[in-house]
């Protein structure tokens, strides 16, 4: 039980306090929102807490007195920072709970409200674009956070929905090996978080390819550390140290804790503003795609999760599945055209103070006439960083052709190296492959050079 259930001795929805019960079954007419239901008790808890007094004894007062206090609460609030919107809102959830208990008429409260500027915002937003996304997913420090910031971007889910989705849920769709994967929204997702499903209106959206590849990606590495999924296991699990470990598995991340990540790959990709960025900031980088790409403002509205007028919401059943699908997929959320991602490189570079650096490559190339243009960016990123150049060692591998030792058949050379994640995206275009990701977050690649005669 949370601490504003005993508090206010709540039974779902329903309290042993007569006055608190009055203002939960006029919430429950209203839509039975659990997000609504909290949000309520904790105010109605904060404001008991601040007059000393329990809910019945509130309701109790003279309307002269209720309406001081209301006043001092609200007035409080402000003054220790919450927003104009917070400290409203906090006012007509006690409005609403007088009310509801004989506070009409000339009894009703005389509270003033703040004056809220049409578009104001307390906290700084800034949305990042597809390359500055795509630095962040790459510089998350690991798969499992690439692929909440790529679904975050590509599907428009907000932090609490995220965090609600089952991997049964995307699972048929995954094993299907379908490019673009179909992400449902439902209400009993609340159970996970009381804002999962706004509304409680049903809906559902996709994720692009490249998110499909960093989702399998992590789940089978994840597989391969915690076992066997199943359908009611959360798509992405805690690892805090704060949760047992024999828990983490079917607990969800924490709303804090993705807040965390999402600053934190920001900061990490070079983003200058990356305080600002959060993880509504990567939703409204979703919207900016589906207006970009002239979607139907219907469709745009649908998959996110907007309330549609009218009887048009029956428009997008299962039937409608397919042809959204197909219209979603016209969207391009990442460039992944290699020169496309050589841009990608060079804006990160610049973003970490590396300046001139067509002059720079073209000269490195100058001096060496073997290099392409990505890997002569990667040496001048090395250079320029201070990166030391990592030690590669020569393995043989038996060739297709051996059979005893390499006496009747070819040995193929592979280089190894080490390199953290953020040059992983350079090297596998260089024809790297990825052979196994260290506990450190760096990842251990190779290449075949070349065949040699046997001696």
């Amino acid at each position: 039980m949370k601490v504003w259930e005993e508090f206010l001795k709540l039974e779902e929805w329903h309290s042993s306090y007569s006055s608190v019960d009055t203002t939960l079954r006029h919430y429950a007419r209203k839509g039975r929102s659990e997000g609504t239901r909290e949000n309520v008790c904790v105010t109605l808890m904060q404001f008991c807490k601040h007059c000393g007094l329990d809910p019945d004894a509130l309701v109790a007062l003279e309307p002269k007195e209720a309406s001081r206090l209301c006043q001092d609460f609200t007035d409080g609030l402000k003054e220790r920072g919450c927003s104009i919107r917070y400290v409203n809102v906090s006012q007509a959830y006690l409005r609403t709970f007088f009310g509801e208990n004989g506070y009409e008429n000339e009894r009703r409260l005389r509270v003033e409200r703040y004056h809220q500027p049409a578009r104001y915002r307390k906290k700084p937003e800034y949305v990042p674009d597809a390359e500055e996304i795509y630095r962040m997913g790459y510089a998350a420090g690991s798969t499992k956070n690439r692929a909440m910031i790529f679904m975050l971007y590509s599907s428009g889910l907000r932090n609490s929905t995220l965090r609600a989705v089952l991997y049964g849920d995307l699972r048929k769709d995954l094993e299907s090996g379908l490019k673009v994967v179909r992400v449902p929204v439902y209400p009993e997702m609340k159970k996970v978080d009381p804002d999962a499903c706004k509304g409680e209106i049903p809906y559902y959206t996709f994720v692009d390819e490249e998110t499909v590849k960093a989702l399998k990606q992590y789940l089978d590495e994840r597989k391969g550390i915690l076992g066997k999924l199943v359908d009611g296991d959360p798509l992405f699990c805690s690892d805090s140290n704060q949760v047992a470990r024999e828990e983490q598995r079917y607990t969800p991340v924490s709303k804090n804790g993705l807040d965390r990540m999402v600053k934190r790959a920001a900061r990490q990709a070079g983003v200058q503003q990356w305080q600002d960025v959060t993880p509504k900031s990567l939703r409204k980088a979703f919207e900016s795609v589906l207006r970009n790409n002239r979607l139907d403002p219907k469709d745009q509205e649908f998959l996110m999760g907007h309330i549609l007028p009218g009887i048009q919401d029956p428009y997008y059943d299962s039937s409608k599945t397919e042809d959204l699908r197909t219209k979603y997929s016209a969207a391009k959320f990442f460039k992944t055209e290699t020169t496309d991602k050589l841009e990608m490189v060079k804006t990160f570079a610049r973003s970490l103070g590396i300046d001139k650096i067509e002059v720079k490559i073209q000269k490195l190339r100058e001096q060496h006439s073997g290099l392409d243009e990505m890997e002569a960016l990667g040496r001048i990123m090395r250079q320029e960083l201070g990166i030391k150049p990592i030690e590669t060692k020569m393995v043989k591998q038996r060739g297709p052709e051996e059979v005893d030792g390499c006496g009747n058949g070819n040995c193929r050379k592979c280089e190894t190296k080490i390199v953290p994640e953020n040059e992983l995206v350079p090297h596998l275009d260089e024809g790297w492959d990825m052979v196994k990701e260290l506990k450190s977050g760096k990842i251990v690649i190779k290449r075949d050079l070349q065949l040699e005669s046997p001696t």
